[in-house]
């Protein structure tokens, strides 16, 4: 009878074959943009993570190879080698077969982040090439595949025994497939934070990095002993802290529960969950447990000291969180995410156990550090008190400057109130809006043409922001209100227009507009770029007219570039400096017609990075802004 915690050819569970990865790689790995060819990197990392959890694993080792390949090794049991119930190694198993592995058998793994099992399998599916060395009892062995197919010939279904060695792991090396993704050159800055970010959540896991790349050659390690202290206090360094980090564990329901949290003399909320080591950058039901339980402690607390009196409302959950940056990381046993990606936690008793944990944890720290709980009732009552000033003044302002749909002539809106077939074009200026109106499908297309460059909201105050007229013109086009930090009028379901795509020119001042408004966006109306209704309308930079031959129109000087080269006989080439120098035929031919338009969809992978760049990028400190601009410089590309 073998071991219940033994892992071996038979934990590994089959629950379909491996089909359509590279027709649909999306479904797998969220995009084929770098986020997806990093998250390629991250499948296999989590995997070794799994072994660290599973008490088998101390080091991971993850290189960045000059070829532009990927290795990530670690010193865990090694993936089984033995021979599985389908008549082959269940190695060749785990890396063909979606929903393959020990996920599914709960004795192999008490927690997992990689949880669906399809990890393995699909990045060998979306590589040129995978080579695979296993290190596992006495022997080396090793098996290589070409875009998912074996080409290593089994031995009776069982892999070669190349070596002997007294040492125990996994090592994957892949190539992206550049027929799948747009680049196939890692990001090794979200690479890092990654890998770091792991190193506080696992305080006795080592994490090794190496970039091998001409330009980016680069040795790190990462461990962090003060776990997801260290984390706190990192996110925290630049701050002036109210307190020392809090941190308290506990245990509910067989989910291990683990928090720490800091408040920081700012306007700020940096709440953070992960479940068996997974960033849920969506937050979910842990989340939820945390912030509900937490607001209902600190009320009760305020009224016993007095700090509301009986005639006084709660403080709000964004009332009591201001200041706050926290860490939420659980394990559970069997976690159920919102898509493969994992970007939001959907199990009801995570947020069940959480609350448990720390409703007890949470009242046994405050009744005895009396200090702390001042200090942030102090953050909630001064949260409390601005929150109520900027309400008066929304009200005021929105109440004096009410006008109609579009009562200031700017708005050209469209015919069709079918908000699922309504799109609007923001654009900068009176000559490009002129044309866009021309340009325009009058059904369903609505141009909105702004003035120049409008308000940095990152540095202003609610009062100026509404006060703004480029604003006032576009909260009262969306239909859907607006939210910020103390308050929420913000309607998802009012939005008169599924598409509200950024028209700008293709140059630096462009670009900045384009920036000031997904700033607006991104601080005011998130949901818009949640939901995935923002977008960056792509007009072309040159026309190509040959003297034989079909005109064409080419999008950035890499397209040019590329035309140069394959083109044979004379052209003329047409260089757009903006749009307003297209007629409008031109402009519904490039931009506008939905049949042959190109068009960015705005996303936000990691809500943390996002935000902290916003702040970075936007905000009011010059410094810090200064250093990343110097040392980006050559970096100075758009990602698609």
């Amino acid at each position: 009878m073998s071991n219940q915690n033994e892992y071996n050819a038979s934990s590994i569970t089959v629950l379909e074959g491996l089909e359509a990865v590279r027709k649909r790689p999306g479904m797998y790995i969220g995009s084929t943009s770098t986020r997806g060819l990093n998250h390629l990197i991250y499948e296999i990392v989590d995997n070794s993570v799994d072994e660290h959890l599973a008490g088998y694993c101390s080091q991971i080792h993850v290189t960045l190879e000059a070829d532009g390949s990927a290795t990530i090794e670690d010193n865990g049991r090694g993936i089984p080698v033995g021979m599985h119930a389908k008549g082959i190694t269940a190695e060749r198993v785990v890396l063909t077969t979606l929903h393959a592995g020990g996920k599914f058998d709960n004795a192999a793994y008490k927690t997992s982040g990689g949880l669906h099992g399809v990890g393995s399998s699909v990045v060998n599916a979306l590589s040129t090439w995978m080579k695979v060395r296993i290190k596992e009892n006495g022997f080396i062995y090793e098996d290589s595949y070409e875009r998912g197919k074996p080409t290593t010939q089994l031995v009776d279904g069982l892999l070669p025994e190349v070596g002997k060695t007294n040492q125990h792991g996994t090592t994957i090396s892949f190539l992206p497939d550049d027929t799948i993704f747009d680049k196939t050159r890692f990001k090794e800055d979200d690479i890092k934070n990654r890998l770091h970010e792991t190193a506080y959540l696992n305080p006795n896991l080592r994490i090794i990095y190496d970039d091998k790349r001409e330009g980016t050659e680069e040795h790190l390690e990462f461990q962090e002993p003060e776990g997801i202290i260290g984390f706190v206090k990192e996110m925290n360094k630049n701050s002036e802290t109210m307190q020392d980090v809090v941190y308290f564990k506990g245990e509910s329901d067989n989910v291990s529960v683990e928090v720490a949290f800091q408040y920081v003399n700012d306007f700020h909320e940096d709440v953070l969950g992960f479940c068996n080591n997974i960033y849920n950058a969506e937050g979910g039901t842990h989340i939820t447990g945390f912030k509900t339980v937490f607001t209902t402690i600190i009320n009760n607390y305020a009224r016993e000291l007095g700090n509301l009196k009986d005639k006084d409302q709660n403080y709000t959950g964004a009332d009591v969180r201001n200041g706050m940056t926290a860490v939420i990381s659980i394990k559970h046993p069997d976690p159920r995410f919102e898509g493969q990606t994992k970007t939001k936690l959907d199990n009801q008793d995570a947020g069940k156990a959480v609350s448990k944990v720390a409703s007890d944890e949470l009242t046994r720290y405050f009744d005895r550090n009396l200090e702390s709980l001042k200090a942030v009732i102090s953050c909630a009552e001064k949260a409390a008190k601005i929150r109520k000033t900027e309400e008066k003044t929304k009200t005021n302002l929105l109440t004096k400057q009410k006008y109609s749909f579009d009562s200031n002539g700017k708005l050209a809106n469209c015919i069709s109130k079918d908000a699922k077939k309504c799109e609007i074009f923001i654009v900068e200026g009176d000559s490009a809006g002129g044309s866009a109106k021309m340009a325009r499908n009058r059904e369903y297309q609505a141009i909105l043409p702004i003035r120049g460059k409008i308000l940095n909201v990152e540095k202003a105050s609610i009062d100026k922001v509404l006060a703004n007229a480029e604003i006032k013109t576009m909260i009262n086009a969306f239909g859907c209100g607006f939210s910020e930090g103390y308050g929420n009028d913000f309607d998802i379901s009012k939005l008169r227009y599924d598409k509200i795509v950024i028209m700008a020119d293709a140059d630096v001042d462009g670009a900045h507009i384009a920036t000031l408004l997904l700033t607006l966006f991104y601080r005011f109306m998130p949901e818009l770029i949640s939901e995935g209704h923002v977008y960056i309308a792509m007009p072309p930079l040159y026309k190509v007219m040959p003297s034989r031959g079909k005109e064409e129109y080419l999008y950035d000087d890499k397209a040019l570039e590329k035309y140069r080269k394959t083109h044979t006989g004379s052209f003329t080439l047409q260089r757009y400096k903006g749009l307003g120098e297209m007629d409008p035929s031109q402009l519904w031919e490039t931009t506008l017609d939905p049949e042959r338009r190109m068009m960015r969809v705005v996303e936000i992978d990691d809500a943390k990075a996002a935000s902290q760049m916003t702040s970075l990028l936007m905000g009011t400190d010059v410094a810090p802004r200064r250093d990343f601009i110097h040392d980006h410089a050559n970096d100075a590309e758009i990602d698609s």
